[in-house]
């Protein structure tokens, strides 16, 4: 595995919208919380550092990388600008839909252009992230792939206008 010093990267977590997780009272020392919580703030942190910084030898910080890494308590990813990569609109979609909520998330899910999906209580039973090249593309997206999905009775699109605000650091408890 690569040191979390290779490249940019920026720790998330919860891992994987695909597995049916659920908020537990996850058994973290404080050790494994300080790795967390320095990785949130600078996922290109090196072991070393981490290791002089938490005041453990840099094979037993690497280690415990790894299990959290193993057991899907954390992942290190690359987070860029959707601009600077050609996606220039960017959308919300709240669903309404009728039948299995999770089937049709899981459905949805596979869309390439959606990176985020999330079943929810209130005036929607889904919401969407879409990240697209243009408008054109934002509607081919709604019209051909997500519309037509079985189970989607109304989407309710809201374009960005402007990140104000995105973290990771929300720390461990």
């Amino acid at each position: 595995m690569p040191t979390p010093s290779k490249g940019s990267v920026s720790l998330l977590s919860p891992i994987s919208a695909g597995k049916n997780r659920v908020v537990t009272d996850v058994a973290l020392d404080e050790i494994n919380k300080q790795i967390i919580e320095h990785l949130q703030r600078d996922g290109r942190m090196s072991y070393a550092t981490l290791a002089k910084t938490i005041g453990l030898s840099e094979a037993a910080v690497r280690q415990r990388v790894q299990r959290l890494l193993d057991n899907d308590l954390m992942q290190i990813v690359a987070v860029t600008d959707p601009l600077t990569l050609g996606f220039a609109r960017q959308a919300m979609v709240g669903l309404r839909v009728t039948g299995d909520l999770r089937a049709i998330a899981d459905e949805i899910a596979e869309i390439p252009e959606v990176d985020y999906v999330v079943i929810c209580a209130g005036r929607y039973d889904l919401l969407v992230e879409l990240v697209c090249t243009d408008d054109a593309h934002l509607l081919d997206l709604l019209n051909e792939k997500i519309r037509t999905v079985k189970g989607v009775t109304s989407a309710d699109t809201f374009m960005y206008l402007k990140l104000a605000k995105q973290t990771y650091a929300w720390g461990t408890r």
